[in-house]
């Protein structure tokens, strides 16, 4: 089974950013949409729309959110990341 679409809206600069990118190739996952929100005209504004926050990274794993680098960790901690990333 294919692994679901993750989209992570980042900046160049963030190292949280370099450190979820990080976890996800970990994990296996060399494949994502990365959104900069500083290069992208109105990815700001989309990140504050679909998110309702204004820091990155913010994640996806499908639809659902998963929040920033943080949220992803405890994901992985818990042991619930892989399930989510196996589809």
């Amino acid at each position: 089974m294919p692994n679901p679409q993750i989209t992570i809206y980042a900046t160049d600069w963030c190292g949280y950013c370099h450190r979820a990118k990080a976890l996800l190739r970990s994990k296996g996952i060399e494949e994502w949409t990365e959104i900069d929100v500083e290069a992208l005209p109105g990815s700001w504004k989309e990140l504050t729309e679909r998110t309702g926050g204004t820091s990155v990274p913010q994640i996806y794993i499908g639809d659902r959110r998963i929040g920033g680098y943080d949220d992803l960790a405890a994901l992985n901690r818990a042991g619930t990341l892989d399930q989510l990333l196996d589809g």
